[in-house]
């Protein structure tokens, strides 16, 4: 008898484009002290790099409310503000926390290896 394999229809090694992810290093952790953000330009992304207390956590940088820039947000344990209009989000999730945005942004895996900060793409 053969073993039934149900498919779950996810990819886990494969990103949305279906290419192994990548990798790219964005900053020094010396660079990026707690309770700020930094936007980078990464494979045509602009993403914005959060350091709360110690543990990295990366976001799409554009709000989805009227597109203001997340990394010039006031952060606040985990969480950050648009500096244009006060939406709030999640960033370990992305998710919206708050108006005026209904919707939240993207959330990209941040990994540090010694002491250089690298974002999954």
């Amino acid at each position: 008898m053969r073993a039934r394999v149900r498919p779950t229809g996810k990819t886990p090694a494969l990103n949305q484009k279906n290419v192994m992810p990548k990798l790219i290093k964005v900053a020094e952790t010396k660079n990026l002290p707690a309770g700020q953000g930094a936007a980078f330009e990464v494979e045509g992304n602009r993403i914005a790099v959060f350091n709360c207390g110690g543990a990295y956590f990366a976001i799409d940088d554009t709000c989805p409310h009227a597109g203001g820039p997340l990394s010039e947000g006031s952060v606040e344990g985990c969480k950050v503000t648009c500096p244009w209009h006060g939406a709030d989000f999640d960033l370990k999730t992305g998710a919206v926390l708050g108006p005026p945005a209904f919707e939240g942004v993207r959330a990209y895996k941040v990994v540090v290896e010694g002491n250089d900060l690298r974002v999954e793409v």
